[in-house]
């Protein structure tokens, strides 16, 4: 298949059109998941998280504390 190379000024583009537009390709990009394939390295790191959660050597916290830490630690 021959794809045609389309100009596109991403620095034209407002905010939320890139954020519109990332959406739209991932969207795409997730419609057949089955030729989505991480990385091996990826269950490696899965791997250690899930046990250190195990051991109690990290916590959980909801997305609204998470935004908060992340927020005060670039801020």
């Amino acid at each position: 298949m021959i794809v045609k190379k389309t100009a596109l000024s991403l620095s034209r583009l407002s905010f939320a059109q890139k954020l519109e537009l990332m959406e739209a390709l991932w969207t795409e990009l997730t419609r057949n998941q089955k030729k989505l394939e991480s990385p091996s390295w990826h269950e490696a790191v899965l791997e250690d998280r899930e046990e250190a959660f195990a051991s109690g050597k990290v916590e959980i916290s909801n997305w609204e504390e998470a935004k908060k830490r992340i927020k005060k630690k670039v801020s």
